[in-house]
């Protein structure tokens, strides 16, 4: 599987518990559609941040913690990014 796919997947996943879990996806509900636009982007650079930083501990080996780790983290994030809106459009709505 690759880092790609696994990016997608985490946007995918992330779109769809503010969609659909219980008590997230009621406060998300409320707000306004530039407000939700900008939850899912601080989400996931949030997490991207978090791979980063736990590289740079040496918890984690996704990326490497340096230049060339955090270009790449970098292009990950953009495809969590599309995937996440990408599930968002068009997921139904409840």
């Amino acid at each position: 599987m690759s880092s790609e796919l696994l990016a997608g997947i985490a946007g995918i996943v992330l779109s769809l518990l503010f969609s659909y879990f219980p008590g997230l996806s009621g406060w998300y509900d409320y707000l306004l559609p530039n407000a939700k636009r900008f939850v899912m982007l601080g989400a996931l650079l949030l997490a991207a941040l978090g791979v980063f930083g736990l590289a740079c501990l040496g918890k984690y080996n996704l990326v490497s913690c340096d230049v060339i780790g955090a270009w790449g983290l970098l292009e990950y994030f953009v495809f969590a990014l599309i995937a996440n809106q990408s599930v968002y459009l068009l997921s139904p709505e409840v």
